[in-house]
């Protein structure tokens, strides 16, 4: 039946009965048992059943899943995969992940994974293919259930630079999910994006470095054309010409991000700016990298005091005479 093609070859008892294809119960109870017998259908899980006998896909297990605590939809994880959000492909061994409404119970699969929300009809959409909470929403679940607040960062600032959602439209999602696990952190994460932050580095450096220190506030991700293309770049202080290029890559890069690399610092270098690049190695070590990028914005005409970020901070007095004062 077609239903049971656009749903990748599953269909539940509940629809076939709906479709009326059969005169009763029994008779639909009849034909199930036959095709089972004749290997025409798998049953997959209580009353879900697949058109075929061998390995399900992920999309089958996905709809199995939905179907069986009919009405549900998609969760986290399991949704951003649906809406083919980068970074969330499933490994076989991955568990579904579904929502269902507050008021119901909770049977137990292995394999499913059941999280009971309320407003259901709000966070999810259910008419378009596999029912699935939408982006913003999959997108606070995943970024909620982190510990640490770098990889709460990722999660969002991930999304919202591969265009997938944008920082408003998450803050309008957290609005009415008022119970939720770390709101304020998720708040305070999403006015850092808001600000152009775009990844857990960005972050660091802005908070553990920039404002921890007392370093001019950067302009973020400011548009620049480079050959005719158009790029960003992570900090610019444009006063004192210098631009700030965060490197997060832990491996070895491609020769064509390189080469991006190359040509941006170029561009910059035309236009009389210094670049440049530190890693996580250095905004690990934050003291020492303000010291450095102050010391970097005095060459250039910044007159601005650094700040100790605490009585341990490493910062010093500057080569140039730069003045270290106390943070209060």
């Amino acid at each position: 039946m077609g239903l049971q093609a656009d749903q990748d070859g599953v269909i539940s008892r509940q629809q076939l009965l709906a479709s009326g294809e059969f005169e009763d119960e029994a008779s639909l109870v009849t034909t199930v048992r036959r095709r089972v017998r004749r290997k025409e259908w798998a049953r997959v899980l209580p009353g879900v059943f697949v058109d075929h006998t061998g390995p399900l896909t992920w999309r089958q297990r996905a709809w199995a899943a939905v179907l069986f605590y009919e009405p549900a939809a998609l969760a986290g994880p399991s949704a951003l995969h649906a809406w083919g959000v980068r970074g969330y492909e499933p490994k076989d061994s991955d568990p579904i992940h579904v929502c269902i409404d507050r008021s119901r119970g909770v049977k137990r699969r292995v394999g499913i994974h059941v999280r009971q929300v309320v407003r259901m009809e709000t966070l999810c959409v259910m008419g378009a293919g596999i029912p699935r909470e939408r982006v913003e929403h999959a997108l606070i679940d995943v970024a909620s259930a982190e510990r640490g607040l770098d990889d709460c960062v990722a999660k969002l600032a991930d999304a919202v630079q591969d265009r997938r959602t944008t920082a408003p439209r998450l803050v309008e999602a957290l609005g009415v999910r008022t119970r939720l696990r770390q709101r304020a952190v998720m708040l305070e994460v999403l006015t850092e994006i808001g600000a152009g932050v775009r990844s857990a580095l960005e972050h660091r450096y802005r908070v553990d470095v920039e404002r921890a220190h007392g370093l001019p506030t950067a302009l973020r991700q400011a548009p620049v054309m480079v050959d005719g293309r158009r790029t960003e770049r992570d900090a610019s202080y444009d006063e004192f010409g210098v631009v700030v290029e965060l490197d997060g890559r832990v491996a070895h890069e491609l020769s064509e991000t390189r080469w991006a690399d190359v040509d941006r610092d170029i561009a910059a270098a035309i236009s009389g700016q210094i670049t440049i690049r530190p890693g996580w190695r250095h905004v690990l070590e934050p003291c020492r990298l303000a010291q450095s990028v102050a010391d970097l914005l005095t060459s250039r005409g910044w007159t601005g005091q650094l700040v100790r970020c605490g009585p341990d901070c490493a910062t010093s007095e500057s080569p140039g005479g730069l003045k270290v004062a106390q943070s209060s």
